[in-house]
């Protein structure tokens, strides 16, 4: 009987240019990829437009990763630069634009929903509203926090700050937060 060893797919180049931990990268983190992009960029954001970007930037870097963090870690921070720099870019769009604004709004069809549901995409549309117009040393851990419900040290890690920063951040957040909304609500 004579045995036949199989090898493994991958070359042996592959296998050494490639970091270990990168394997499966989309499969493992889309999902993880997809809830922040929708959290940090709020309702009106291309989601999958997005995500795509971030992994394509991953691909493009996985050969940068050094394992000094986690995985998790290194997508958060692409993630959050990649969603930042989309805001920036839509902050000088609507500038610009900002006088065909009103002509484009009553363009717009008008959703076919039950009441509940209009309501609640008013109220996520002026929290996101608000949360747009804080710093993103605050936004950023309102939103893991409080939306995404991540814990304190959590948030800590993925941003990079330390934990009393954080709640600092928290707390100041939560105060421009409800400050920004309350203006908002007077006629």
């Amino acid at each position: 009987m004579r045995l036949h060893v199989v090898k493994s797919i991958s070359s042996p180049e592959r296998a050494s240019n490639r970091p270990e931990p990168l394997d499966g990268l989309y499969e493992q983190h889309a999902s993880d990829v997809k809830r922040w992009t929708r959290r940090l960029a709020g309702p009106r954001a291309d989601l999958e437009d997005l995500v795509h970007d971030v992994f394509v930037i991953a691909l493009r870097r996985r050969f940068s990763y050094r394992g000094d963090a986690s995985v998790k870690t290194w997508l958060f921070r692409i993630t959050h630069h990649v969603v930042r720099s989309r805001m920036r870019r839509g902050f000088i769009r609507r500038l610009l634009f900002s006088r065909h604004q009103d002509a484009l709004v009553s363009l717009a069809p008008t959703p076919s929903t039950p009441q509940e549901e209009i309501e609640r995409r008013e109220r996520h549309v002026r929290l996101y509203h608000a949360l747009d117009q804080l710093s993103d040393s605050y936004r950023t851990p309102l939103i893991l926090y409080e939306i995404e419900g991540l814990s304190g040290e959590e948030v800590a890690e993925l941003s990079g700050i330390s934990l009393a920063t954080v709640w600092v951040r928290l707390h100041r957040g939560r105060a421009k937060l409800l400050d920004l909304l309350s203006k908002e609500e007077e006629p």
